[in-house]
């Protein structure tokens, strides 16, 4: 069992499922020779490494080493779970996931679990929407109205409205919900043993995820209160904030009718309601939280262009820096949407109406260029050490630059603002530190490989029976012994295989170790030996001739030492004698092994 789905289901979705069609459908493939490769959507390159085997259903990426199967490619780029991952596969192969495919005990608990507090979210959005079209909601109603909100927008987004802390509870009670059920759901508190309404007053926003489906609330006071005039509920096992972005489902909508150049990111609902009853649809708001990687690669899945349109005034947008970096580590194109002072998009588009927004979006500039004038605002360049700091801080953000071109074309930007000269600049560039982006990424480098000698032979030698070398074929893999339970494992795996006369599917391999372990890691160094065609060629057959002696040598090694150490325990003569024959006998393999010959 794989995450409590039956085996035999998982290996007839994967036989069933094209991985390069697959991929191909978040990533631009380019086919060279018998293999895809395009740049890896889980590290910032700019040389496509990320290669997608057809012929045995993999990836595996040369630079991070990032390697699974379809069902591991799902699980990252949709930063979802295994079950999830299997979901989402099935459905794109019109298979239905059997329920007797979930075993154990837990499983079958947590799925329904989840399953009953999705049902609470969808009725609770059923009960605000109610609430809303009751004429009960006055306050709520006038909010709206003052807010410009057109009702085919407010129908559009689900939006609802609580009356009070108690009718909720009562609701989903009288439903037959448990009480523990409700109280995990997010929309309901509890304290002192009284049930409330978590969005207790306030204009509800339903928070819909890309399946369409309800996983939690944001909330807006509707009058002056102590609290947050913005609250979401809180996170749950079907709502994490750092994974999630408001309006991912009509985004993902849009892409099914038309191609998106670019993906506009928000602060918070209103401006993405705002902008989407402007006309701007591709638009999505990270509800005021920083941006994370998740909610990157979620983005990178609808376009490679993002638009980061914040808040106008400089605090708000200087503060969310580390989160443009992470956008740009994914390889997106970013670019910052210059607002006027103290305007967010939904002031922008009341006030000045798509035609204006437009304009501000048609001045958006580039990552660097926006970096650079946010180290500009409150800088006195009269100043002498206004102006060196600005100067050291532009240096540092001017060598991050990708091309020379660019460096160029921002030094002589920065010589016009300061009147320092141009030959200046560039010898100060040469001793600037490197932009902090890139030092927390030398950090996270993949560790040095200090693996030992023999392991290295035995990762070539598995590496070259997997990927079915010409040379291999006169050898057993049997015949050779792996000390590590890995390369063990893959070895028998091979030997299965040619015993049955199957093809070797290397996607299956990833089913045998779990994620994030040494195990997993093991194999991805292996896959990390093949440049993504067979391991062909004269220095290939001889560097793993020179593994396969090195594995016998070992091997010998240890088998002699094993002897010696029986021949000085033996207590009877026969014992010795017939230990030191056998002594004798692989010491003369070990010299025949020394001369050439492999046995």
């Amino acid at each position: 069992m794989a995450g409590g789905i039956d085996n035999e289901f998982i290996r007839t979705l994967v036989e069933k499922t094209d991985i390069v069609e697959v991929a191909g459908s978040y990533l631009h493939l380019e086919k060279k020779g018998g293999t895809y490769w395009a740049c890896c959507p889980f590290h910032h390159e700019k040389t496509a490494s990320f290669h997608v085997d057809e012929g045995r259903q993999f990836y595996h990426c040369f630079g991070c080493s990032a390697s699974g199967n379809v069902i591991t490619f799902v699980k990252e780029m949709e930063s979802c779970d295994f079950v999830s991952a299997v979901k989402i596969l099935a459905d794109r192969a019109n298979m239905t996931i059997p329920q007797t495919a979930y075993d154990s005990e837990r499983t079958v608990e947590q799925k329904n679990k989840r399953d009953n507090i999705l049902k609470i979210l969808n009725d609770c959005a059923h009960f605000y929407l109610d609430n809303l079209n009751s004429g009960k909601a006055d306050a709520h109603i006038e909010y709206i109205l003052s807010r410009k909100i057109p009702s085919k927008i407010v129908r559009s987004f689900g939006l609802g409205a609580s009356l009070n802390y108690t009718d909720l509870p009562r609701y989903l009670l009288s439903k037959g919900y448990k009480t523990q059920d409700m109280i995990d759901s997010g929309a309901i508190n509890e304290a002192d043993g009284k049930l409330t309404d978590a969005q207790g007053g306030r204009l509800i926003f339903p928070i819909i995820n890309a399946y369409d489906e309800v996983i939690a609330f944001g909330g807006r006071a509707l009058k002056k209160t102590d609290f947050a005039k913005y609250k979401n509920t809180r996170e749950t096992i079907v709502f994490n904030k750092s994974k999630t972005l408001y309006n991912i489902n009509r985004l993902k909508k849009l892409k099914r009718r038309q191609a998106i150049n670019g993906v506009i990111i928000v602060e918070g609902y209103m401006d993405a309601i705002s902008l989407c009853q402007g006309g701007f649809e591709n638009v999505v708001a990270s509800m005021g939280t920083s941006l994370t990687l998740e909610q990157a690669r979620m983005i990178k899945r609808y376009s490679d262009n993002v638009f980061i349109s914040y808040d106008g005034d400089g605090a708000g947008q200087k503060a969310n820096m580390r989160g443009l970096e992470i956008l740009k580590s994914t390889g997106l194109n970013v670019k910052v949407v210059p607002l006027p002072e103290g305007l967010d998009p939904d002031d922008v588009i009341k006030t000045y109406g798509a035609e204006g927004y437009q304009k501000c979006l048609d001045n958006a500039m580039p990552l660097i260029d926006y970096k650079i004038s946010v180290s500009r605002r409150g800088v006195d360049l009269e100043k002498p050490e206004d102006k060196i700091k600005y100067v050291s801080d532009a240096l540092r953000i001017i060598k991050g630059a990708e091309s020379s071109a660019e460096r160029e074309m921002l030094l002589k930007n920065l010589r016009d603002e300061t009147g320092i000269s141009y030959e200046s600049l560039s010898r100060d560039l040469q001793s600037a530190p490197a932009p902090q982006a890139e030092q927390e990424e030398k950090t996270v480098a993949r560790p040095k490989d200090v693996s030992s000698a023999h392991t290295k032979a035995s990762r070539f030698v598995i590496s070259a029976f997997l990927f079915g070398a010409p040379y291999t074929q006169d050898y057993n893999i049997e015949d050779i012994y792996f000390d590590d339970e890995v390369h063990a494992l893959i070895a028998g795996y091979l030997k299965s295989k040619r015993i049955l006369g199957e093809k070797i599917t290397l996607s299956e391999l990833f089913e045998f170790f779990e994620e994030g372990t040494a195990e997993y890691e093991e194999l991805c160094r292996i896959l990390d030996l093949n440049d993504g065609e067979n391991m062909d060629g004269e220095v290939n057959r001889k560097t793993f001739a020179d593994c396969i002696k090195k594995l016998k040598s070992d091997e010998l090694d240890g088998a002699i030492e094993e002897l010696k150490r029986s021949f000085a325990a033996a207590q009877s003569l026969e014992d010795r004698s017939q230990t030191a024959a056998m002594l004798q006998k692989l010491i003369k393999q070990k010299e025949k092994l020394k001369s050439g010959d492999i046995l």
